[in-house]
């Protein structure tokens, strides 16, 4: 038995009919609800979401929260399958992408603009219930993505008062909050290009498999001081290899690993390079013939340096299909090398 079929295989049936609105409500509130209880339901989180929707245009926030805290009564005092079939009944063809975007959105990881992979077989089975194909519902996957990355950009770029001009490409910059540097954001927003800011690191990413990565630390003088003593060449090292990649990058890719590092003398002052293998680390995705989407692999470039009183990781990262061999990686490490080299001479450091 499959642990989504006491939602989506339910024989039970409700007495209580509900509206469209309420059926594809009911999807969102249901699909939050399957990987956890309806105690955690997030109320105010599934406002947000449906709030979205075009077909809930007319409805205030007072409206939706009354109609989920009906729905929730509901699925409180019945059998939680018996809601699902009665919303089933209401999904016409018009509705049915509207439930299964709704469902969509509620498991997208917000912060890495796609679904996680413990999410997919939650997906498929309410795919599946929803007798949605699997062309289809990957088409309304990738809206829902896009459309989560759209407003992301807009929101970062309408707080920041940066511009996008309609012709071609033009965007002002981008501006660390502290202040401490600069940057022309490298990403076209007609490409789906999106950043991605929080403290101490922003990203940048389009549809066109482009990333590259600024994270900054800022040094006090305890770390200057054993800078000095044990050198810059190890302390960047240390700094990349055994606490940077570990924990941003190993934690949540516990396949990846380091096939490449070098430390260039010459290059910024002194700067440390790494390049990891990176398996299911791609922000790519191909799809199987049973309809399975999967990450493809990746490798990933970081360079390490100082400048001024901050320490800097930039990176960027190239997804492959195969042919990965020694000298493939070479040839990678040296065209991710100058990748991330070009993009730090657009860099203006404060």
């Amino acid at each position: 038995m499959d642990k989504y079929d006491k939602y989506f295989k339910s024989e039970n049936i409700l007495k209580q009919p509900l509206s469209p609105e309420e059926a594809v409500a009911t999807v969102a509130l249901i699909t939050t609800a399957a990987d956890s209880s309806l105690e955690d339901v997030d109320i105010e989180f599934l406002v947000d979401i449906l709030w979205g929707f075009e077909i809930f245009e007319e409805y205030s926030d007072e409206d939706l929260l009354e109609m989920l805290d009906k729905l929730l009564n509901i699925a409180e005092q019945n059998e939680i399958g018996a809601l699902f079939n009665a919303a089933n009944d209401k999904l016409e063809d018009e509705f049915l992408e509207d439930a299964f975007a709704a469902g969509v959105s509620v498991v997208v990881d917000e912060e890495e603009m796609h679904i996680p992979k413990t999410k997919m077989p939650l997906l498929k089975s309410l795919q599946e219930a929803l007798e949605i194909g699997n062309e289809e519902a990957e088409e309304i996957i990738e809206d829902v993505i896009a459309a989560f990355e759209e407003a992301e950009l807009e929101e970062l770029l309408d707080s920041e008062d940066e511009t996008i001009h309609d012709m071609g490409f033009t965007v002002e910059e981008y501006e660390s909050p502290i202040g401490n540097f600069t940057v022309p954001i490298p990403v076209n927003p007609h490409q789906g290009g999106k950043v991605q800011s929080q403290e101490g690191t922003v990203s940048f990413s389009d549809d066109e498999g482009s990333f590259l990565r600024i994270d900054y630390y800022s040094l006090p003088a305890k770390q200057m001081e054993q800078m000095e003593i044990i050198g810059q060449e190890e302390y960047l090292k240390s700094t990349l290899v055994n606490k940077y990649v570990p924990e941003e990058i190993v934690a949540n890719l516990p396949e990846a690993q380091v096939e490449y590092n070098e430390y260039m003398t010459d290059t910024l002052e002194g700067a440390y390079f790494v390049l990891l293998y990176m398996p299911d680390g791609s922000r790519t995705y191909k799809t199987g013939n049973n309809g399975t989407a999967t990450k493809l692999d990746a490798y990933r470039g970081l360079i390490a340096f100082i400048n001024g009183d901050f320490l800097y990781i930039v990176s960027s990262q190239r997804t492959f299909l195969d042919g990965r061999t020694s000298n493939f990686m070479k040839q990678e490490a040296v065209a991710l090398k100058q990748m991330i080299l070009d993009f730090v001479e657009t860099i203006d450091f404060n």
